[in-house]
Order: C-alpha cells, then sequence, then structure tokens
C-alpha cells in the first residue's frame, strides 16, 4: 500500500492525496477482472487459429504495462497540461487516421490499422479522448475568451473527425464521438433550437447510414430479423449467458468460447456472463458505474468550464463504450465492434484508455491550490 504524508510535497506525495483513489481503486479492479477473463477467453481463440494457448494472454500483458504507465503519468499532470498533452495527440492521431486511408491494411473492408515494423496501431482509438479534450477547450474558450469563435472551430473539427471516421468506415466510433460531442455542446450551453437542428440531423445521417453504406443495412436487418442473415456470433452469446446462470460454470469451464471468434473481444463479456454467472456480470456493470457516477460526482465540486465539459466527455464516452459492448452481445443493438473497455484484448485500444482515464483521474483531482486549474 503506498504511503505519503500528508505534509509531503514531491510529485507523487502531492498527487496521492489529491486523486481520486476510490476511482483508481475501482479501475485496478478492473483491470485484474479483465486479465482473468483474458486467461479464460483467449486460450481457446489462440488454438483455433494456430497460435501458441497463451499468445493473446501475454500480449495483453505486454500492452497493459504501458497503458497502466500512461495512466499514472497522464494524471499527474494540471488541467493544462492535459490540455496541451490532448492538442498534441489530437494533431499526431488526426494526420495518421487519415494516413489509414493511403497506407492503412484493410481488414474487414475497413481501412483502420496502420502498420510499422513489429507494430500495428489504430489511430482513431487515440483521436476519440483527444478530440473529446479539445472540444471542451473550444467550447470554453467561446465562454471566457469574447471574440474567439470556439463554436464554430469545434464545429469544424467535428465535422472533419466525423468525416474521417466515415470514410474508413467506422460508424461505431463516429457515432460515440458525436454522442460526446454533442453532450458537450449542451453542457456548454447550446441553445434549444440547435439542439433540436442537431437531434434532427443525427437522425437523418442515421438513417442515411442506413441506406447507403451496406454494412450498416446489413447489420440493422440482421438485429431486426435474424432470418436476414448470419447471426452466429449473437446466438453463441445468448447462449453462453444461458449456460452461465446465476453463478456461472466456473473460470475457464466454459464451453461457448469455444466456438465463438472474438471471445477475447467483441464478445468477452458473454465469456464472462458463462463461467462467472448473473452475480459477477452485475458486479462488472456495477464497476463502471461506479467509475462513471465518480467522475461526476466529483465534478460537481469544481467551477472550471474547461474541466467539466472535458471530463464529463471522458466520462460519457467510457461509459458509452461499455454500454455498447454490453449491450451488443445481449443483442440488445446491433453489434458495433466496440472492446469492452479494460477488459477485452486489445492494443492501441488499450492504450488509447489508460491516455483517456488518465486524464480524467488528472481532472478529477483536488488541488486545493496546489495546482493550476487553468
Amino acid at each position: 500500500m503506498m504511503a505519503f504524508d500528508r505534509t509531503d510535497q514531491s510529485i507523487l506525495g502531492r498527487w496521492w492525496w489529491t486523486v481520486d483513489r476510490w476511482m483508481l481503486a475501482a479501475l485496478a479492479v478492473l483491470v485484474g477482472y479483465g486479465t482473468i477473463l483474458i486467461m479464460a477467453a483467449s486460450p481457446a481463440v489462440a488454438a483455433r487459429i494456430g497460435l501458441d494457448s497463451y499468445h493473446f494472454v501475454e500480449h495483453h500483458v505486454v500492452m497493459l504495462v504501458p497503458a497502466l504507465l500512461l495512466m499514472i503519468g497522464i494524471s499527474l499532470l494540471s488541467p493544462r497540461g492535459v490540455r496541451r498533452a490532448a492538442l498534441i495527440v489530437f494533431g499526431i492521431a488526426l494526420v495518421l487516421t487519415a494516413a489509414t486511408m493511403v497506407v492503412g491494411v484493410e481488414i474487414k473492408g475497413a481501412r483502420r490499422w496502420i502498420h510499422f515494423p513489429g507494430l500495428s496501431i489504430q489511430p482513431s482509438e487515440f483521436l476519440k479522448p483527444a478530440f473529446a479534450v479539445v472540444a471542451a477547450w473550444l467550447f470554453s474558450l467561446q465562454r471566457t475568451s469574447p471574440g474567439f469563435p470556439g463554436n464554430m472551430v469545434s464545429i469544424f473539427a467535428y465535422l472533419l473527425v466525423a468525416a474521417l471516421l466515415l470514410k474508413q468506415p467506422d460508424l461505431g466510433m463516429a457515432f460515440v464521438v458525436s454522442v460526446v460531442w454533442f453532450c458537450q455542446f449542451f453542457l456548454a450551453g447550446l441553445n434549444l433550437g440547435f439542439v433540436l437542428v442537431l437531434f434532427v440531423l443525427g437522425i437523418g445521417g442515421l438513417i442515411g447510414a442506413y441506406y447507403f453504406l451496406p454494412h450498416v443495412h446489413s447489420r440493422i436487418d440482421r438485429f431486426l430479423d435474424p432470418a436476414a442473415g448470419d447471426q452466429y456470433q449473437v446466438t453463441r452469446s445468448l447462449e453462453a449467458f444461458g449456460n452461465g446462470g446465476l453463478l456461472g460454470t466456473g473460470p475457464g469451464q466454459g464451453t461457448v468460447k469455444m466456438q465463438l471468434p472474438d471471445a477475447h473481444a467483441d464478445f468477452i463479456f458473454a465469456v464472462a456472463g458463462e463461467e462467472l454467472g448473473l452475480l459477477w456480470t452485475l458486479l462488472l456493470v456495477a464497476l463502471f458505474a461506479f467509475i462513471v457516477l465518480r467522475g461526476f460526482s466529483r465534478l460537481l465540486k469544481d467551477s472550471n468550464l474547461f474541466v467539466l465539459l472535458a471530463a464529463a466527455g471522458l466520462l460519457v464516452q467510457f461509459g458509452m463504450q461499455a454500454f455498447i459492448n454490453m449491450a451488443s452481445s445481449l443483442h440488445m443493438m446491433p453489434t458495433k465492434g466496440m472492446t469492452l473497455p479494460f477488459v477485452s484484448y486489445g492494443g492501441s485500444s488499450l492504450i488509447a484508455l489508460g491516455f483517456g482515464m488518465g486524464m480524467v483521474l488528472a481532472l478529477t483531482r483536488r488541488h486545493f491550490g496546489l495546482g493550476d486549474r487553468s
């Protein structure tokens, strides 16, 4: 257990007494939960595709180390430091996301990845949290710097980001980014008339996506009418929850994961449902809810508009990603191909989550005059 005296003025000492230790503990439990599930779900997937049984486990743990170090490192920053870090990451991720159209690797009809020697990254995963902070900064400038068109610049930035994501195409991430940006705009004091306009445009965009994007059309049709196409993974997922019952079959004892191609990634919640049962999956849901609600409770005591908008956006993003993954596994909505934060196997998504939640921890710290709140 880390121990610092309250009078300790070192960087780590001030961090320990100002960071939200309850949220930190909840994130640690979530990471532990995810590691256990990766160990249970991934060997079957690895064996099925001819890899070493613990290939995905080892890779997940290797990526988890820099993700956690990044989260702690970013949480040491002041709000001004968070803003600067987000601007740098946003610029780099925006360029790399655009570069996927030219040098990206096409997987399942989408260009989202860039391969470097010994490394593959999905730039849009980093674009997502960085844009939430940049948008918050622009919205706050509209209020704090008269004459600066923060709202218009934010609208332009949003359209650019959304266009790049739709071009890949990645409708799921574009949807999350859109909802987060709209929530931030609303919290910043969006005119109710404009709220209605954006709502209508959003509905129109979803309808347009259904009619003009074949993969969206296919997913929605399969969700509404299972007979319209392949529902193999969703059917196996629901079967897993049925097998698990209240207490589950026990860690490592599930059978449905042997047939689920994405048991370690998009459908890891189904593995939890079968092996851990209803009670432990509800605990997982409660962990996500606690982290989001705890973050918002900390924000109620902060008067800095940038901090409020940035942290709120990041928390909505974190909660939405978790909800979409779990709802897809339960066939409550069309599948989106989105990971369960800190639980699903991942590389880019894991490190990007460390970056995003590090910013949340930094923005929700209690500084009491010890740091810069600008």
